[in-house]
């Protein structure tokens, strides 16, 4: 039985602060909703510069460098596709025909363990296999390398998800008292995203982040270029991303979702949410996006957005997110400019169909 607000669930630790030791470790979550199955991501006080949150009404645009690097060392390796995603792969039939070859089967797999017998089981192959092919569908998309997941971190994210379901809520911080708790399962949780739903579903909608409006970390810990390998973990309702202690070096400058070049009109709302609701978002290490400003426009007719900076060091240093005012993302191309910032970015969006 799921609990909690759909709305309002949230994730994720700070990278470079290294959360999630037994007892939930030295992150401290912003709200810790043991009670209403909601946590909002788990930052420790001081380990990043976070950037002041504000809102304007201007729009942003950009094209960003291709990623060639692959992260770093993993023990098992699945889901993995070298090529580049929107702008490089040659057109709207490309990213059709990808975005519909890794999606072809969604299916989440059978979880062989139980919460009455607090076994953490594992979900069988094709579960964890699906799961990761969606992730790295989105980091293709983003011209980033795809990440691998290695046997210890499945493990731990295995036990946070069990640890979950038992407890039937969310806690990136849980308590040793919770029912089927655990070392690995408490450091499962206070590094990673975790989800109400089961792993492959999961994947969608921290790509389009709901209830996460101050950092949309979910979104940027799947985007981020420090990322890998991973660790999946999932029940039948209750599933765990590892996000931390990467060792991706993807290097790349800035990444946008969505990002230049040809993007499907079905990721707009790949879950029960949109991206139009919880806005496009930009991401960096090196540039300092908080007094960005952000045009958005589509033959020539200006389309108003509200930007928010967002709070530092949820898989990137830096990041803003442009809600829509008034309009929804459909089929056409959407061009993005970025000022306010050192070096004005530029870019255009096409959204093409791939039903």
């Amino acid at each position: 039985m799921r609990s909690g607000s759909w709305s309002s669930w949230v994730l994720g630790c700070v990278l470079w602060v290294g959360c999630g030791d037994d007892g939930g470790g030295a992150a401290e979550t912003d709200t810790d909703a043991a009670s209403t199955g909601t946590t909002n991501g788990g930052v420790t006080d001081g380990s990043s510069a976070e950037s002041t949150a504000g809102t304007q009404t201007t729009q942003t645009d950009e094209t960003g460098e291709t990623m060639t690097e692959t992260v770093g060392d993993t023990e098992s390796s699945s889901g993995g596709d070298e090529s580049s995603g929107g702008e490089t792969t040659g057109g709207a039939m490309s990213v059709c025909e990808r975005w519909t070859m890794d999606r072809a089967d969604l299916s989440e797999g059978t979880w062989s363990g139980s919460v009455e017998t607090c076994e953490p089981g594992d979900i069988s192959a094709e579960g964890r296999e699906n799961a990761l092919r969606v992730m790295n569908l989105y980091r293709w998309l983003a011209d980033l390398p795809p990440v691998t997941t290695s046997a210890e971190r499945d493990a731990m994210a295995q036990a946070c998800a069990l640890m979950m379901h038992a407890n039937g809520q969310l806690s990136h911080s849980p308590p040793k008292s919770w029912a089927c708790y655990s070392g690995d399962g408490a450091s499962g949780a206070g590094s990673s995203n975790i989800s109400p739903t089961p792993g492959v579903e999961g994947v969608d909608l921290y790509m389009v982040d709901p209830g996460n409006p101050t950092t949309m970390g979910h979104r940027r810990w799947i985007l981020s270029n420090n990322i890998g390998p991973t660790g999946l973990g999932s029940t039948s309702d209750y599933s765990c991303m590892w996000t931390l202690q990467g060792s991706g070096d993807a290097g790349k400058e800035w990444t946008a979702w969505p990002p230049p070049g040809t993007f499907p009109l079905q990721a707009v709302q790949p879950s029960w949410s949109s991206i139009d609701e919880t806005g496009w978002t930009i991401q960096s290490d090196p540039i300092d996006l908080s007094a960005a400003q952000v045009s958005i426009t589509r033959d020539g007719a200006d389309l108003p957005v509200v930007v928010t900076s967002l709070q530092g060091g949820y898989g990137s240093a830096s990041a803003i997110s442009m809600i829509p005012q008034g309009w929804t993302t459909t089929v056409g191309t959407y061009h993005v400019e970025v000022t306010g910032i050192a070096s004005p970015l530029s870019y255009d969006v096409e959204v093409e169909d791939c039903g």
